[in-house]
């Protein structure tokens, strides 16, 4: 939700604090935000970081192994959090992690290697990719050592490995042992072991774990015990208000004493409050240029932008006629302007993708290089556009595109209503197609959780789908040419579901006839990026970019920018322009020392 933006509904803000703001902190005090994660405060919500609900915030009162940098190409590339250092196995069998020598809980009990385990088993009840309890998974952990109390190491199952098994360790947030060991049970890891094998009792281990997942979820620590530079005071339906914790190991280096986080439900109260000023920092959000002019003028603002690896494409149903013909997803990605589209749609927090690569541009330069020009640019161009639907057989009568068999073709986009980018862009498309005779319509759906399951269903002809997921080259074209277009990957073997099946709603071939490549099955070679070194895995990229190009399941639109605004008034030492630290919120820059407050 934080990358995609919200609603553009208002909401009144309600509540009050006894540290007065008046429009922003000073001397260093009072530190004004708001969480991108979580529009509407619940109040009753407990500081539990698994918790849908909870009050728990990234960085701020809820601490991870490390912080992953924003790397290009790299997704093992980490900040420390509890972890003050780590080594990586040059094959990636295993991680070893040393605890910060002076991490303490706010109560003044030491943060240690008990804690670190604890909170890897609580991880796993929720499905972690290290912990997943799926027989066969990829990048599993098959082992959790404590060395001494200051040092864990976690092994992977090289049965089945992953690249990125260091950042689904470092990735996990750490909760102290004395607060939630009632949580697993004394032979948790036994059943977790069980859970991996196959039959009755393996089946039976994870319907446990699944029910003490739900245990997790539900936990609520009678008081924030955190490690932290903060923790939880209070929470009301309008903020909640954060006191710094002086036991947090850099301490010494975070400067505001007190963080309060503000109540949102939509975009436009965002873009409110970074008008007035009232925000030290908030995350990206979603808004048109006559927004982020009025932000702009606002005193001390001040926006960085940098490097966000993600974009949007428009995905097809090819179950859903005539999306099976290539000829008439060709068509669309030369009749839509995808410049026009993303002014209208993101002109801040987006640049128009140069073509469909199944990758953003920036690491598209990496990954691939001067293979990135040789591919098809799909110039907004209408002549071609009516070639590519002539040559699927659709007919056009009076200024009109029929289905080849003369019945009327209407192009249904769906959209989740809170994004209110994702909305504006399908409007957009659908004053194109209907302006070159192709009839459209947008319908919204209440919100992103049933979009993804209703896409997921294969309930919509297009809809938006989030793709080149970086850094991790699995990862990337895995959102083309894994489990939403029919491929997983278990026990090392690639399975492919028929279309409209598991979660297949794509359709694709399962064989494609790639020029200059030839016959590919893309599932596989996604599958053989999960364990492939950086160089194994380019000549695997080009294929793969070469195949989204030319049989476009999704025709990318934009590339987003990740936008991040920051008011000068309060604060000083913000990420610079272009810093890899923009992907991480203001807590983590407080606890690397960064933040200062204005003398």
């Amino acid at each position: 939700m934080a990358l995609l933006g919200l609603a553009t509904a208002t909401a009144a803000c309600s509540g009050g604090s006894s540290t007065n703001n008046s429009g922003g902190s000073t001397g260093g005090g009072l530190f004004t935000t708001i969480d991108v994660n979580k529009p509407g405060l619940d109040a009753t919500g407990p500081a539990n970081p698994w918790a849908p609900k909870g009050n728990s915030f990234l960085g701020y009162n809820a601490m991870k192994l490390g912080w992953v940098k924003n790397h290009v190409t790299d997704p093992n590339q980490f900040y420390p959090g509890i972890a003050a250092s780590w080594e990586i196995a040059p094959d990636n069998s295993s991680i070893t992690i040393h605890i910060q020598p002076n991490a303490k809980w706010s109560d003044g009990k030491p943060v240690t290697a008990d804690d670190v385990k604890l909170s890897l088993g609580l991880a796993s009840t929720q499905g972690s990719t290290a912990f997943a309890t799926t027989p066969g998974a990829a990048g599993v952990a098959s082992d959790v050592q404590v060395v001494d109390p200051k040092t864990v190491k976690v092994t992977q199952d090289m049965s089945n490995p992953s690249s990125k098994f260091g950042r689904s360790i470092m990735d996990t947030w750490v909760v102290p042992a004395h607060v939630w060991s009632s949580t697993l049970p004394a032979d948790f890891w036994d059943k977790q072991k069980a859970a991996r094998g196959t039959g009755g009792e393996a089946d039976k281990a994870r319907e446990e774990i699944l029910a003490i997942g739900q245990k997790v979820l539900a936990f609520a620590p009678p008081k924030d015990v955190s490690a932290g530079p903060f923790t939880l005071e209070r929470v009301n339906p309008g903020e909640a208000l954060l006191v710094k914790n002086k036991n947090f190991y850099n301490a010494a280096n975070v400067a505001p004493a007190q963080v309060k986080f503000l109540n949102f439900s939509g975009n436009e109260q965002i873009w409110n409050y970074l008008s007035a000023g009232k925000l030290d920092q908030a995350g990206f959000t979603a808004m048109p240029t006559d927004v982020m002019t009025r932000i702009k003028q606002a005193p001390g603002s001040n926006v960085i932008t940098g490097f966000s690896p993600v974009a949007v494409g428009m995905a097809f149903n090819q179950t859903k006629k005539p999306y099976d013909n290539v000829h008439v997803r060709r068509g669309l990605a030369y009749l839509i302007d995808r410049d026009q589209v993303t002014k209208v749609a993101s002109p801040e927090g987006g640049t128009p993708a140069v073509t469909t690569s199944g990758m953003h541009q920036k690491p598209a330069q990496e990954w691939i290089g001067s293979e990135l020009a040789a591919l098809n640019p799909y110039k907004h161009d209408l002549a071609k556009a009516e070639e590519e639907f002539k040559a699927a057989g659709l007919k056009k009568t009076d200024g009109k595109w029929t289905l080849a068999d003369g019945k009327p073709w209407k192009l249904t986009m769906y959209a989740p209503a809170p994004f209110s980018d994702w909305i504006s862009a399908e409007e957009n498309i659908k004053s194109q197609l209907i302006a070159a005779g192709v009839d459209a319509e947008v319908v919204t759906v209440a919100d992103f959780a049933v979009y993804q399951e209703e896409i997921a269903a294969g309930k919509y002809d297009v809809g938006l789908w989030l793709m080149a997921l970086g850094p991790a080259p699995y990862d990337i074209f895995a959102r083309l040419y894994g489990v939403s277009n029919g491929w997983s990957n278990v026990a090392g073997k690639v399975a492919h579901n028929a279309p409209g099946k598991g979660g297949n709603f794509m359709g694709s071939a399962e064989e494609i006839d790639v020029e200059g490549v030839g016959k590919i099955n893309p599932g596989e070679l996604t599958a053989k990026l999960n364990a492939a070194t950086p160089e194994e895995a380019k000549p695997i990229m080009v294929q793969l970019a070469k195949t989204a190009n030319q049989d476009l399941p999704a025709i990318q639109l934009w590339d987003y920018v990740n936008s991040q605004f920051t008011n000068t008034s309060r604060f000083t030492g913000w990420p610079a322009q272009d810093s890899d630290l923009l992907r991480l919120n203001a807590g983590v820059w407080m606890q690397l020392g960064l933040i200062k407050a204005k003398q």
